[in-house]
């Protein structure tokens, strides 16, 4: 099955489904299933939800990636001087999850490079 369309809350498509699961409802999906010439409309929601602190002492010696934008050249320079690598290919720093922490960028680290 291919996924055509991830829709957020609010857009067309979802409203109907928003008013039923309002805050639970994280997206809506459209799927095609190109051998049964079948769409499904699927949807996400959150069905339970807890306090959670990651573990930043388990993983501090891994390199993750970091996302500094063009103009933020004191930023830049700040990484720079802390153990960086520059790759090209994903337009990122790579540098230790410790120092990322110590420096407050863990908002920078993409969802997919998380040591968690």
């Amino acid at each position: 099955m291919d996924v055509k369309a991830t829709l957020l809350p609010g857009v067309n498509g979802t409203k109907a489904l928003l008013r039923g699961y309002g805050d639970q409802l994280v997206c809506v999906r459209y799927r095609y299933d190109k051998k049964k010439q079948n769409r499904y409309k699927t949807i996400e929601i959150i069905v339970e939800e807890k306090d959670w602190v990651p573990a930043t002492i388990s993983y501090p010696e891994k390199r993750v990636f970091v996302r500094i934008g063009y103009g933020e050249a004191e930023l830049r320079e700040l990484i720079k001087h802390n153990g960086r690598y520059w790759n090209p290919e994903k337009k990122a720093w790579h540098i230790n999850y410790r120092k990322v922490v110590e420096l407050g960028l863990e908002k920078r680290i993409p969802d997919d490079e998380l040591p968690f």
